[in-house]
Order: C-alpha cells, then structure tokens, then sequence
C-alpha cells in the first residue's frame, strides 16, 4: 500500500468488509463535477447509490449533529466515510502487526474498525465514538459483518484507559490538539497516527507519531494532507466579523504588499496554508469570492480581537489593512518569508512532537522548531 494504492496484505479486509455494508440507505457523497455533495437513496436509485459507494469520494452520513432531517444537504457535515484512498494511506501509516491492540478515535459509519478487526481479530480493536446514535449504528454493521467490536460512546480525546496500553491508537477526525493521554495509554514503541491542523485553515496533514520510551512525548514526520471532519471539542471556533471590525476596513491600519493571491492561498492541501497555519497560531483565516477581479482574505486572531484584511486585485499591489495587538498581516508575511527562505519545504518534511509541555512542530528533525510552532 503506497499513497493510496492497496497492497496485498490488506486486501482480503477490504474484500471481505466493503465500504456499502457500513453506509445507510439515505448518503451524501461528494459529487466530482459539481463539487457539493449530492443526496442519494438507496431506495430510489440503487445503481447511483453502490456506484458511489465503491467510488473514491467521500460520504457524508450525517449533517449538523444528528439534528438535520430531509434530503438535502444540511449546514455543517458531522459523520462520513472517509475516501477509500485515504483510508488505505492511513492504514498503512499504522503498519499493524499481528496481535496489535488497537484504538480507534471516531467510530463514525464502522467501517475503518472492521477492517482493523478483520486484520487483527475483533476482541484487539477498540473504538470510541462521541455521537450515540453513530456509534449504535456502527455496532450494529459491525456485528452483523461478525465482528463485534468493542464500541465505546464517550469523548475519545479522553482515549479508553480500560483497554490500555495500546499498540495502534488512529484518529478519524481532524484535530487541532492530540491529546497526551493518547501517549500515556499507549505502549513504548506504539504508533499514533491522527489527521492534525490549526485553526487558520480547515486543511489536516496526517502526523504519524512514535512513542517514546517511558511514554511521555510521541513523535514524527507529517505523511501528506488530508481534510477531515474535525473532532466536535475541537471545531473552528466561531469569529463574529462585527466583535473584531465595527465600522469599516478603513479603521485599521493600511499598507501595502507584494504578497499576491497565489503566494498565499496556493489552491487546496496548498503547503502555503499549512505552513502559515504553524507560523501565525491561534488564528482564522476567511477567504471572500472573487468579486470583479477583487478578492478580500480576512485574518481573526482569536486570542484576542486583532485582525487584518489583505484585498487583492488584478493587476495592482496588494492593499492591507490590520488592527489590534497582533500585527496578523505582519506575521503572514513573516511566515511566508521565512518558508521560502529554508526552499519551500514540503509537508512531510515538517514533523510533530506531542509531550506533557503541549505540541511542537519542526522541519527536519526535532531540534529544529517551526517559528511560532508550538501550542500549550
């Protein structure tokens, strides 16, 4: 298995648990042309809803927490099955071994614990699910397929010392802090691998973490991007524009910059959205739509009320306006800068540390941290 591209060991799970018997009768799988996702019931159009089902695109399961009804989409996504590519590429970033004590963080559908069940025996998975109406779903697919695992509804940032020391711990949400008990329950040696990010944008990289002996700190090298649905302690928090900004843009304090729309936002899993992330912590970044060859990028700090607001536009400077005590434009720069300066590294050159002193992020090796990396 190679990013992506199933390899042998793996494929009788894959075979023998597909993806369509953990799904529910009503999905919403992402749509390729149209780039939203589509509802689609199994009751209604049998031939759409398997085709989607063993296609490479994710499936949301669930919108809103459980408090959406009808067809159509509702606002926020809170339960899918993840795209079968990614899935393979963060099974293999686990690299099992037979007799592996495994612990999943977010059930979801079911799907990715029977296959770890298939693999190792259901009696060394355990998985953990916040959402009891998901996580009674998944039991139910599970011990229909055979494999009764042990599906324990509780926040999984917390982990399940009951079934501890783990050899495996997996995390299928997006997180924006791993928790250290993850590394206090498993055993030296273990493997820890979780979709991981900050705030200022919704983009993950998949950290694949080992733990050290004496089981204080875990770490390693990022694998390569992602986007997860983030798990619900750790969400974006919400940044109301009219609490940072009360009158108009013009309040703050203006410049200009030779940034362009490009260098910044770099299009989807861009480097340049992780590494700005890293840099400028504890805060959010809005993109706008392009409005007649204008596009305005807000930044939110959210440890205070300082903000900024870059506006570019075709073929002319890029105008920026900021305020508050956190100079964000400033430090955005400063990121970008200082990411160009080591020769644009990609996202597997950048790793994680998880200790009892919080997170620390690095390029190369431990030793050398990320500027502004680092979280309490």
């Amino acid at each position: 298995m190679s990013r992506g591209v199933l390899s042998s060991d793996w494929a009788p799970s894959f075979a023998a648990v597909p993806r369509a018997g953990f799904l529910p009768d009503l999905i919403w799988p992402w749509d390729m042309k149209t780039g939203q996702s589509v509802p689609v019931s199994r009751a209604d159009d049998p031939e759409a809803w398997y085709g989607y089902a063993d296609s490479d695109v994710p499936v949301v399961t669930q919108w809103d927490d459980g408090k959406h009804t009808g067809n159509d989409p509702g606002s926020v996504s809170t339960s899918s099955a993840s795209m079968p590519s990614v899935v393979f590429r963060m099974l293999a970033d686990l690299d099992v071994k037979p007799g592996n004590r495994v612990l999943e963080i977010g059930t979801g559908t079911g799907w990715n614990a029977a296959l770890l069940a298939h693999r190792l025996g259901a009696e060394n998975v355990v998985s953990v699910e916040l959402d009891s109406s998901v996580a009674a779903e998944a039991r139910t697919a599970l011990n229909l397929f055979g494999l009764p695992v042990c599906v324990v509804t509780r926040d999984g940032l917390q982990g399940y010392r009951e079934g501890a020391p783990y050899d495996r711990i997996i995390a299928t949400c997006g997180l924006r802090s791993i928790p250290h008990a993850w590394v206090e329950q498993s055993r030296a040696g273990g493997i820890i691998v979780a979709p991981w990010g900050t705030h200022y944008s919704n983009g993950d990289a998949v950290a694949r973490l080992v733990v050290a002996d004496g089981g204080e700190s875990a770490s390693g090298l990022f694998t390569g991007p992602v986007e997860f649905m983030k798990a619900r302690t750790q969400r974006q928090p919400l940044v109301p524009h009219a609490e940072y900004v009360s009158g108009s843009v013009a309040d703050g304090d203006e410049s200009s910059s030779t940034v362009t729309e490009e260098q910044l936002l770099g299009g989807r899993f861009s480097v340049e959205d992780f590494v700005v992330g890293l840099c400028v912590r504890d805060c959010v970044r809005v993109t706008a739509d392009r409005d007649e060859g204008t596009r305005a990028v807000w930044f939110y700090g959210l440890t205070d009320r300082s903000w900024a607001c870059a506006q570019f536009r075709d073929n002319a400077a890029t105008r920026v306006w900021q305020s508050g005590r956190r100079r964000l434009w400033d430090d955005v720069q400063t990121g970008l800068e200082w990411w160009t300066a080591q020769g644009r590294p990609a996202i597997e050159r950048f790793g994680l540390t998880v200790d009892t002193a919080g997170e620390h992020v690095w390029l190369g090796e431990p030793d050398n941290p990320v500027p502004g990396g680092a979280a309490a």
